[in-house]
């Protein structure tokens, strides 16, 4: 019997790599003996966790240092594989980098700068495939620090260079391209993310993911304004494709980074989970499965708007193999779990009603739902009647 195990991280308790290999003990504890193989596959939806999947799936860990949000050095991951690279802008340009959390001078001041870096690290490592996944970012910035970390440079009116953060571009009068790296014309990128917002307006990145990075009402309109300011010195130093990219789909994504994705990377975008299940090979790893495990650390509404198990469940479907999954808490209905094809969900709030102590104790009672799977498995290895585990 096969089972492969592919979930996602649970949030503020453990990475999805950590989730894999505790359901994997328990599987095997309570499955006991031979005769029963588990293939696991982290998985992550483009945004945290998106490098772990990487490495998970036989990328290499790099390590470097780079510029964080706030102007500090930062020690940041990312994952290659050939020519390939996995960059998640979180581990450069985070929230969970500020030290103090996200204030309005922080939504302010927050650069992208050290994602930017990344790219250029990948770059020397001899990348020219290029997967940006992006979310949980700190900047509003437009993407410009991106730029920034690429080469680029901002001058004001008097030629004084500009610092990062998105309110400092108020004060852009010309970019001066003359250092900016030349091997993006011959790298790939792919931009994983579902975020469709435009960069600016009511539906754009200030508007509606500023407050939750700290941006006041006046904060929303300054930075809308300073990052409209930046598009029309970008689209005049290179072209009115800069212009028209504002209002593409998904140019609001991570503070606006997804804006210079599409203007200056060329980058095509894609659903961040689409992108991880293709690096992760898990469509070919499903053949032959006799049943999927996946999971979160909440199954709610927002699972259903394309998180990582409704992406594990499409592809556990398309292939024909039975899919339950493992989660925190469940706050789904069990129609809508059915119709988003689970057989059945295994919530940590079922063996213990403090959800404090499911945060605290995430792995070992993980290990306990495994183990509760793998007995129920093992009582059906011959006649292979998985739908009700």
């Amino acid at each position: 019997m096969r089972v492969v195990i592919a979930p996602d991280k649970f949030k503020g308790s453990l990475s999805a790599p950590e989730v894999v290999e505790h359901l994997a003990t328990g599987l095997l504890a309570g499955f006991g003996g031979n005769g029963l193989e588990t293939t696991r596959i982290p998985v992550a939806d483009g945004g945290e966790g998106t490098v772990d999947a990487a490495i998970g799936s036989g990328f290499t860990r790099r390590t470097t240092t780079v510029t964080g949000p706030l102007g500090e050095p930062v020690k940041a991951d990312f994952a290659i594989k050939d020519q390939e690279a996995v960059i998640e802008m979180a581990a450069a340009s985070g929230l969970a980098l500020l030290p103090d959390g996200p204030t309005s001078e922080t939504a302010k001041t927050a650069t992208s700068i050290g994602t930017g870096e990344l790219i250029r690290a990948a770059l020397d490592l001899g990348c020219r495939r290029i997967i940006l996944g992006v979310g949980g970012s700190a900047n509003t910035d437009g993407g410009a620090g991106v730029l920034q970390g690429l080469g680029a440079v901002f001058l004001d009116k008097d030629g004084n260079e500009l610092p990062g953060g998105g309110s400092a571009l108020a004060d852009i009068e010309s970019i001066d391209f003359a250092n900016f790296d030349v091997r993006i014309e011959a790298t790939e990128f792919v931009l994983a993310s579902d975020v469709d917002n435009p960069l600016l307006g009511a539906s754009g990145a200030p508007a509606i993911f500023g407050p939750q990075k700290g941006a006041t009402p006046d904060d929303v309109a300054q930075l809308d304004a300073a990052i409209s300011h930046f598009v029309d010195i970008l689209a005049a130093t290179t072209g009115q494709h800069a212009k028209f990219s504002a209002k593409a789909q998904g140019a609001g994504a991570a503070g606006g980074v997804g804006y210079i994705a599409i203007a200056a990377l060329k980058a095509q975008r894609r659903p961040g989970i689409d992108v991880v299940l293709e690096f992760t090979e898990l469509e070919t790893k499903l053949k032959g499965a006799d049943l999927v495990i996946t999971g979160e650390g909440s199954l709610d509404e927002q699972s259903l708007l394309g998180k990582t198990p409704m992406g594990v469940a499409r592809a556990a479907a398309k292939a024909g193999v039975p899919v339950i999954a493992v989660c925190g808490r469940s706050t789904l209905s069990r129609e809508q779990l059915t119709d988003a094809g689970f057989h059945t969900v295994h919530a940590l709030t079922d063996l213990e009603e403090d959800v404090q102590k499911c945060i605290a104790e995430a792995g070992p009672l993980l290990e306990q739902l495994g183990k509760h799977i793998g007995v129920y498995l093992a009582e059906r290895t011959e006649n292979k009647e998985y739908l009700n585990v």
